[in-house]
């Protein structure tokens, strides 16, 4: 089952039900004492997966751990019930993590105090490998030729009691994790990316928690075509009453008021409760229900004096402008983008790696448009190690964009 040679469709069996059986959900400070005897005995890394109710409550928290070693099966667990986890931490000590799309799960683990000594990521791994499907459904079929069912991936994890049909779903998410790793692992080490793999794994594992977002009302989809700074305020206004309702009740924003609602809205300006229920996205029951809060929301925005209002071009940052203006801004550093984005591009292509996972866009953008003095190797090297670029990365990428910029 752990060959190295990927499986073709045709090859794939179903993975319907865990080696074990699924398991009762630990959620006693008892029953989470014999797992961690259990998992403190067992060898080998430690499979680690979690589920959130995104699009159904408000935030990330996790619902679901699932967790599974050699010699001690598989655990569920309650976080809602067991919200200190640091014991499980402590009895597995060094041992690795495995993960799919790490990044997604560590910050809801550390949040239970779960924070892996080592990790490997499967999906990080995959993208390094060129993959063409990363989802854990497609690297267990192309790793194992096991077929993972994901349908329920998208469901409310909040729910009490979780469905046994969900449970099963959730164990075998890290039923044959270890043996993927190990596929993964040994292809790496084929394909001459074992390192890299281990500086992407330690800096996912390391990542600080992201710094809150500057003006997040602008994340509200459609918000570029709302044109002009008091519809812009009513968009604001809209969105920061919207947050409050669904942090209130722990429900998920788009399930309070979808942003296209909150766009038409901006669009039409209604001045009075019939004005907005006579709008198509405020016809249904819970928008009209809540209206007289929404257009509390948009009376205010139209309230605001002109020097209140948001500005149409978005906060302030110490990024670069966006490329599509270099050429008249900067024309050299124009050329210097277009220069390295052909460098990374046929790296990318050359390495089976994809151009994201070689650099970041920003880092790249950034060093095209403020590149040091002297824009020599080391010199972009050490740029690009402030912007949190591997070393590996700076290793491939420093020499060729000095080359680039020594030409333009």
């Amino acid at each position: 089952m752990s060959s190295g040679v990927p499986a073709t469709t045709t090859d794939v069996v179903p993975l319907s039900e865990p080696a074990e059986g699924v398991g009762r959900v630990i959620t006693t400070a008892a029953a989470l004492a014999d797992v961690g005897e259990a998992f403190g005995a067992g060898s080998g890394p430690v499979a680690a997966d979690a589920e959130r109710a995104s699009g159904y409550r408000y935030g990330q928290a996790t619902y679901l751990v699932q967790l599974r070693r050699a010699g001690a099966g598989t655990a569920l667990v309650d976080p809602t019930e067991l919200p200190d986890l640091s014991a499980l931490g402590t009895a597995v000590g060094d041992a690795e993590w495995v993960l799919h799309a790490a990044s997604q799960d560590l910050p809801g683990l550390a949040e239970h105090g779960l924070r892996p000594a080592s990790l490997f990521d499967t999906e990080l791994a995959a993208r390094l490998l060129g993959m063409p499907r990363v989802g854990l459904a497609a690297v267990v079929a192309d790793t194992l030729g096991l077929g993972l069912a994901k349908e329920h991936s998208a469901v409310d994890w909040s729910t009490r009691p979780l469905p046994q049909d969900w449970l099963r779903y959730a164990a075998l998410d890290v039923e044959v994790l270890v043996e993927v790793r190990d596929v993964l692992a040994e292809r790496l080490a084929e394909a001459g990316k074992s390192e890299w793999a281990a500086q992407e794994f330690e800096h996912v594992r390391t990542l600080p928690p992201p710094a809150p977002r500057p003006e997040p009302w602008r994340r509200v989809s459609g918000t570029h075509t709302v044109k002009g700074r008091r519809r812009l305020a009513v968009v604001r206004s809209l969105w920061q009453a919207r947050e409050e309702n669904a942090r209130r009740r722990d429900v998920s924003p788009g399930r309070v008021l979808p942003d296209r609602a909150i766009v038409a809205a901006a669009k039409a300006m209604p001045a009075s409760v019939p004005q907005l229920v006579a709008l198509p996205d405020f016809a249904t029951k819970g928008a009209r229900r809540r209206a007289p809060a929404w257009q509390e929301a948009i009376d205010r925005a139209l309230a605001l004096d002109e020097a209140d209002l948001p500005s149409t071009r978005g906060p302030r940052t110490d990024g670069p402008p966006q490329p599509r203006t270099w050429a008249d801004r900067d024309p050299v550093a124009a050329r210097r983008l277009a220069g390295a984005r052909d460098v990374v591009s046929a790296l990318s292509e050359e390495l089976s790696v994809p151009a994201e996972n070689l650099l970041q866009p920003d880092a790249l953008r950034r060093v095209c448009w403020t590149p040091p003095e002297p824009a020599n190797a080391e010199e972009i090297g050490d740029f690009l190690r402030g912007r949190a670029a591997r070393e590996w990365q700076i290793e491939l990428l420093a020499p060729r964009l000095a080359a680039v910029f020594a030409a333009t």
